[in-house]
């Protein structure tokens, strides 16, 4: 499944030239990632760096294929410096921000990222090898923003699991993994909607959306339990064509023998793909015991709601999940295009 999950991302991104930049650009995974998204014809990419520092690299592991086929970009000297300082300052100047700043800022290789994006230099970008989530948010919260409609961001792995039997053919969605620590109902209502658009739109699964809790159908009483009841409902009225139910304990969502036993009337009927949780430990630790416990590939976190394909990275990533990132936030980019 994880061989035909990534081929298919793999196929979507073949060759259609997305233009996806890497803000750590001398750092060692990411390096080897870009050489093999180059190889494979998954994405035209930018690397920012130290162009020295990055072509030493280059020569020592003998990456030829981003020799002369990546773009490197120094943050410090570039020639669209001032464009792109005049770029952030016009999005940010309401705020108080000064062209000075604005010209210390796009030295800094992430917001440098994403200002690219902007000035459309740039399809999409993924970084988060080394940054914080924050950090890599950071520039993307106050320069891209959100998507029309949307209001909030939240992240979410694509989990893929050697048994089958559990999600789509072993592939489950789990969300919010990276952002919002502690999600209100109609924060938690709009990151089951978004999550259920990422299943549609970028993977073309049809989703089937479960709400955790630690009760299923009122079996415990508690303001968390009340707020996942509630969250559902709002789904409900704002996308009755979603299957959704909650709130539900895991095994409830993801067994079918469970689910006839604590939850026989739930239209999961044990068979979700996408896990909601109700806050970031849940959804943050849930996702590492899946990963390490049960040897799930874990790929993003994807960052939702967005106005632009801009995606984190575990810290503990390892150069072929950089890769597949590369790949799926080329396929976001291609949503974006083509909906543009």
């Amino acid at each position: 499944m994880t061989t035909h999950f990534i081929q298919k991302m793999w196929l979507k991104a073949y060759d259609k030239r997305m233009r996806i930049v890497l803000p750590e650009g001398n750092e060692p995974r990411t390096l080897h990632a870009a050489e093999e998204a180059i190889k494979n014809n998954l994405a035209d990419i930018i690397l920012i760096g130290n162009p020295e520092e990055i072509n030493l690299s280059i020569e020592l592991n003998g990456y030829s294929n981003i020799k002369g086929k990546a773009c490197i970009i120094d943050p410090n000297n570039h020639t669209n410096m001032e464009e792109y300082a005049q770029l952030v300052y016009e999005k940010r100047k309401g705020k108080g921000l000064t062209i000075e700043l604005a010209r210390e800022l796009i030295r800094n290789p992430l917001y440098l990222g994403v200002v690219m994006i902007i000035a459309n230099h740039a399809d999409g970008e993924v970084a988060g090898a080394i940054n914080k989530t924050g950090d890599v948010l950071r520039p993307a919260f106050q320069l891209v923003k959100t998507i029309p409609g949307v209001s909030v961001v939240s992240g979410v792995f694509v989990m893929v699991f050697k048994d089958t039997e559990f999600g789509e053919d072993g592939l489950l969605l789990f969300a919010d993994t990276a952002v919002n620590s502690n999600p209100d109902e109609q924060m938690l209502a709009e990151i089951a909607i978004t999550t259920a658009n990422t299943s549609r739109d970028l993977l073309g699964i049809e989703p089937r959306i479960a709400m955790l809790s630690f009760s299923s159908h009122g079996s415990a009483q508690n303001t968390m339990v009340d707020k996942v009841a509630n969250a559902v409902n709002i789904v409900r009225e704002r996308r009755p064509d979603l299957i959704i139910d909650g709130e539900i304990q895991l095994d409830a969502a993801i067994v079918p023998d469970v689910a006839n036993q604590k939850c026989p009337k739930s239209p999961l009927h044990g068979k979700a793909n996408i896990l909601v949780f109700p806050s970031l430990d849940a959804g943050n630790i849930g996702y590492k015991l899946a990963q390490r416990f049960a040897h799930a590939d874990a790929y993003g976190p994807l960052l939702q709601g967005l106005a632009a394909p801009i995606n984190d990275l575990s810290r503990g990533c390892t150069y072929d999940e950089i890769t597949n990132v590369i790949a799926l936030t080329a396929c976001q980019a291609l949503l974006f295009r083509n909906k543009k």
